[in-house]
């Protein structure tokens, strides 16, 4: 369950990380406290309350803002009015048609999937797209090109997606029946802030094998920081052409890069229980040894297990720290006693061997999204 806060303005039953000026709002529309009263109960003027509820009444124009609002509106305790409970019988009912609840989304949760969604909208050309009556967001980004191809780079619950546009850390520029999203500046913000978390907590390369959402700032996560949150050591990469004026790394090499990514990220969706990768570079036969077929996090768990055996040693390494860890490439070379400059060289070979093993499985080595 969610962790719980009571306001000053006497909203129960939501969580602890819904913004002080939206539990007034709750507290004057769903509860009915007058202005002056919730201005007497949380020390301020009147007018100052009265700004504050404005503000999330004209955000409700955003679609994910207003969802959070009418759920977070069922779970306020109402007060006993003669001829209300139709209204709260109605909403009720319609939440309970949806499978996620974004007042069910605690506030760690909340920080972890922060972490990992907000590093990956802060790419260059990256969006948060997000459909009516689905369950799911994804983060798409383009390659920059004219007509070129977006790349799904991340997905999450949608109720995680509308806890953070209740934050203000995403916003929508064009609300529709496929409404996109893009980071604000509180959500570099907050982005910024988790970077430096992650580096002051994060030693080693042992920390790295813990859940993914604690090191999703990649090279942020220890050290100094050698590619800006709007990059990754892959996309960066990308960007390097040769002595020909040839990209170093195709757009092919990187979308294989971008599907270890994606079935790394979505394996991790599973049980938080710490996963040793680096046991699939050199286990015999490929894979975890479980028989049979598997679904959603395991499948993608399965697939990773694969790619990495397919790698083997050195490549697999270099693949994993760089496509799925984003480590850097002068600390990856480092840690693995490599000469300067070499890691480059090296992760452009693991991501044609990768590119090898994707195509060998047809469809299924395609990107998910």
């Amino acid at each position: 369950m969610a962790d719980r806060a009571m306001d000053s303005g006497g909203v129960r039953s939501v969580p602890s990380w819904v913004p002080k000026g939206a539990m007034l709002y709750l507290a004057h529309t769903e509860q009915g406290s007058s202005i002056r009263a919730l201005a007497r109960q949380n020390g301020c003027h009147a007018s100052t309350v009265m700004r504050r509820i404005r503000h999330y009444e004209t955000r409700r124009d955003d679609p994910m803002v207003d969802e959070a609002l009418r759920r977070l509106g069922c779970h306020v305790a109402p007060r006993e009015k003669v001829g209300s409970p139709l209204k709260e019988t109605a909403m009720t009912t319609q939440a309970q048609t949806r499978p996620c609840d974004v007042a069910e989304v605690t506030e760690a949760q909340l920080m972890r999937e922060a972490g990992r969604i907000l590093r990956r909208l802060a790419e260059a050309g990256a969006v948060l797209a997000v459909a009516v009556h689905m369950d799911k967001a994804v983060v798409v980004r383009g390659d920059g090109t004219a007509g070129g191809d977006a790349t799904r780079t991340a997905t999450l619950d949608r109720a995680v997606a509308e806890a953070m546009a209740l934050k203000g850390w995403i916003a929508c520029d064009a609300p529709g029946r496929l409404a996109r999203y893009h980071i604000t500046k509180a959500g570099r913000t907050v982005l910024g802030e988790l970077l430096a978390m992650a580096e002051n907590r994060a030693s080693g390369f042992a920390d790295a094998q813990a859940p993914f959402s604690m090191k999703e700032g990649g090279e942020a996560a220890s050290g100094r920081i050698r590619y800006a949150a709007s990059d990754s050591p892959l996309a960066a990469l990308a960007r390097r052409r040769g002595s020909d004026g040839a990209r170093f790394v195709p757009d092919d090499l990187v979308r294989a890069g971008e599907r270890l990514r994606e079935d790394f990220e979505l394996s991790q969706m599973g049980p938080r229980v710490t996963q040793d990768w680096s046991r699939f570079l050199t286990a015999p036969g490929g894979g975890s040894g479980m028989n049979g077929p598997a679904r959603g996090f395991e499948a993608a768990r399965r697939r990773v297990e694969g790619a990495l055996h397919d790698l083997g040693p050195g490549l697999g390494d270099i693949a994993l720290r760089c496509c799925s860890h984003l480590e850097g490439l002068e600390k990856a070379e480092k840690r693995m006693g490599w000469s300067a400059r070499s890691g480059k060289i090296v992760l452009r070979i693991a991501l044609q061997r990768l590119k090898r093993h994707y195509d060998s499985l047809g469809e299924a080595g395609g990107m998910i999204g």
